[in-house]
């Protein structure tokens, strides 16, 4: 028994390692993309970003576009997660969502120069890469009906639900093309508050600049 146990702590500690390691090759490509751009992230590239051997790179990867892939689904992956988690823990109107999701966008750890370099260049490959493509359009689709589910709800008469959430994810999309192109002069906090302008703007009766307004019975129960 006590030797079962040992190996099974054994086992378990090499899939933690090679976890470790898939991940420490999955930022250094993040990296080499959006120091280097897309066509000159080579495996030797990223084996030398992260300190290893190239041979450490095949052994996990196999290959570069592997290697792509699979970092597209990381970010892929977090970025779901990230705005998933934000929506869960907002609160049950749907102004405090839609506030919760949009500000989602322009968190440090999801909106910042190297995340979005690497984002910009898996964009510019995904029209003639289908791996990419759906990759991408998975998150965008189950993004933006939730973004419609939430604009048919706050949408004053008049207002069309479709139009506002294609507008809403474009102004996101855009804020952070600026925040890559030009961040010392158009950084994180400006891109927020473009966007919270526009919650503003657009749905006056349910967003001051300080946050989603909330009936008396909503502010009671908070």
């Amino acid at each position: 028994m006590a030797e079962g146990q040992a190996a099974r702590k054994v086992n378990g500690g090499r899939r933690q390692s090679k976890e470790l390691r898939r991940q420490e090759l999955i930022e250094a490509t993040i990296d080499a993309i959006a120091r280097r751009g897309y066509e000159e992230t080579t495996m030797a590239v990223v084996a030398d970003g992260a300190g290893l051997s190239r041979g450490i790179v095949n052994f996990h990867f196999e290959s570069k576009e592997k290697l792509l892939v699979e970092t597209l689904r990381y970010m892929s992956d977090e970025y779901r997660a990230h705005w998933r988690r934000a929506l869960h823990e907002a609160g049950p109107t749907a102004a405090e969502k839609l506030w919760a999701l949009v500000l989602a966008d322009f968190d440090r750890r999801i909106c910042n120069p190297r995340k979005i370099a690497a984002w910009c260049a898996f964009w510019g490959e995904a029209k003639t890469r289908p791996h990419y493509r759906a990759l991408c359009s998975a998150n965008d689709q189950d993004y933006h009906l939730t973004l419609l589910t939430l604009c048919r709800e706050l949408a004053a008469p008049g207002q069309s639900p479709d139009l506002l959430a294609r507008s809403l994810n474009g102004l996101l999309e855009g804020l952070w093309l600026h925040v890559m192109m030009g961040p010392k002069e158009f950084g994180r906090e400006d891109a927020r508050a473009c966007a919270v302008e526009m919650l503003v703007s657009v749905f006056p009766r349910h967003f001051t600049r300080d946050g989603p307004v909330l009936s008396d019975g909503e502010e009671e129960r908070g």
